[in-house]
């Protein structure tokens, strides 16, 4: 009489929970990460704002965006620099003299003072523009 063995069962690698810390790991860096310097995000429009453009001048690339950053002490920062009110407007007054279109967004700090953001909005109108938003980024903390 002749035994056979069985052969032994394969033990069979499961990837589940590979696929359960990889998406952990996933959410964890994207909640973890930080911009540290707004200049570097880039600012995208919505596409209704690019047809308006269209339509007004022909060309949507002849307008230029201008962000300005407003820190929690009322002061406002361009491209790393701070600027004060009369320095700013001279600056918003050449942006708009030489692109008439130049879009103004305004970030300003979950801590600034609603005055020195009315300041701010008071002195990119004076100097001429008439295209500017406010960016509110939302903070966790």
């Amino acid at each position: 009489m002749k035994l056979t063995r069985s052969d032994k069962p394969r033990n069979l690698i499961s990837l589940v929970p590979m696929i359960d810390v990889m998406l952990i790991m996933l959410v964890f860096f994207m909640v973890t990460s930080t911009y540290l310097n707004l200049d570097m995000i880039p600012v995208f429009e919505r596409p209704e704002d690019t047809t308006t453009d269209i339509k007004s001048t022909g060309n949507s690339s002849d307008s230029k965006t201008l962000l300005i950053r407003l820190n929690s002490s009322g002061v406002p920062y361009y491209l790393g620099r701070s600027f004060d009110q009369a320095q700013l407007g001279k600056l918003v007054q050449e942006m708009v003299l030489k692109e008439p279109l130049t879009k103004i967004l305004v970030f300003p700090s979950n801590h600034a003072t609603t005055q020195s953001l009315v300041t701010l909005m008071d002195t990119v109108t004076k100097a001429g523009s008439t295209n500017l938003r406010i960016v509110r980024l939302e903070d966790t903390q």
